[in-house]
């Protein structure tokens, strides 16, 4: 008998072949912010995932918050994306474009025209990014007016219907590991007094705003999102009361019909810390097809998806090193381990040259 987790399934208008997802992965390998043929070949042979999640590819200039990544808002990129699309379609794969604002993660170094970068407030991160040469930490960003809000959240609506345009199947908004919608979401990084500020009820406005924007550019059924309540990814500190967060982040996500929820369990690429009653009760709490994300196993992965505790289960640095991860995981046989010198920018050296099962092996 086939374990549920190779089974075809569906995620709103979606239809994947398996319940392996491929997690977004930022690789830094967009120099001109534009995907490269070197992107193209990394993403076909991936395809075998029943969903890729790309890489974050930011809306606007100043939602760039790394070194050669891609965007989404350019006619020049959404051709370049479009060769990566055809590509994994080819396949037979479903990949979806990881629609991306990092707020103040961010320098002006890394932003076209060198501008400052942008958040809920003028609050430091006091984290690190990538600009090309090193890790350099970050500043005090400018906080929003009322009319970037609005033309930021016309900026998602813009990027999803050039992500459609570009062949992706659809989009996921990145509302997680401390990036502006996550800096909004919180109280130790939103210190703002208007409508989007205050009570949890304020701080959830603008994902309800970029969830309305995103689903009326390209309907719900094609609109994911990915969260990360219990994460302190880029220093964004927890929020003094996650378990109230998270119901009302589940309230405004069930307004709609959307593809998935991807939900990263714990500490992005860390301990799987999260309170197990509180995971349950969000869990519980979502109407959308639930993607579980953070130190998988495939044993944990089978029987979550067994159990219906999951939809599907997305898995992030299994797939640089295993391009062929779920014929890898039916077949139970072991994983590449991969060379962390080439995660992040470079060319093909520990991006494309991995090497895959022999056939007769990966259809066991």
């Amino acid at each position: 008998m086939t374990d549920k987790l190779f089974t075809p399934g569906r995620l709103g208008r979606i239809e994947i072949a398996n319940r392996v997802v491929m997690a977004p992965l930022t690789r830094n390998r967009a120099f001109d912010r534009v995907p490269t043929d070197l992107m193209v070949e990394y993403y076909r042979q991936r395809a075998g995932a029943g969903l890729i999640v790309s890489e974050g590819t930011q809306i606007s200039p100043v939602g760039q918050g790394y070194a050669w990544t891609p965007g989404i808002h350019t006619p020049a990129q959404v051709a370049g994306w479009r060769r990566v699309t055809d590509a994994v379609h080819a396949e037979g794969g479903r990949i979806v474009c990881q629609i991306w604002h990092v707020g103040r993660i961010s320098l002006p170094a890394i932003i076209e025209g060198g501008l400052t970068p942008v958040a809920p407030s003028a609050i430091a991160a006091r984290a690190k990014t990538f600009d090309g040469t090193n890790f350099a930490e970050t500043g005090v960003p400018h906080a929003l007016t009322l009319p970037e809000i609005e033309a930021t959240l016309a900026d998602y609506a813009h990027a999803a219907a050039c992500a459609v345009e570009a062949g992706f199947d659809g989009v996921e908004i990145h509302a997680a590991n401390g990036y502006l919608i996550d800096q909004f979401l919180r109280d130790t990084s939103n210190a703002r007094t208007d409508a989007y500020g205050g009570p949890i009820a304020n701080r959830v406005r603008f994902l309800r705003e970029v969830l309305a924007a995103v689903t009326g550019a390209i309907g719900a059924d094609r609109t994911g999102i990915r969260v990360s309540p219990w994460s302190n990814a880029n220093a964004v500190g927890l929020d003094s009361d996650t378990p109230a967060l998270c119901a009302a982040v589940a309230e405004v996500l069930n307004a709609h019909d959307l593809a998935f929820v991807h939900v990263v369990e714990g500490q992005t690429g860390g301990p799987r810390d999260t309170p197990d009653a509180t995971l349950a009760a969000f869990r519980a709490s979502l109407k959308a097809p639930y993607i579980a994300n953070n130190g998988y196993t495939r044993e944990m992965a089978v029987s979550a998806v067994a159990s219906g505790r999951a939809d599907a289960v997305a898995f992030g640095r299994a797939f640089i090193a295993n391009p062929d991860l779920p014929a890898r995981l039916r077949a139970d046989v072991p994983l590449t381990p991969p060379r962390k010198e080439f995660f992040y920018g470079g060319g093909a050296e520990g991006y494309t040259d991995y090497p895959v099962l022999p056939v007769a092996v990966g259809r066991a």
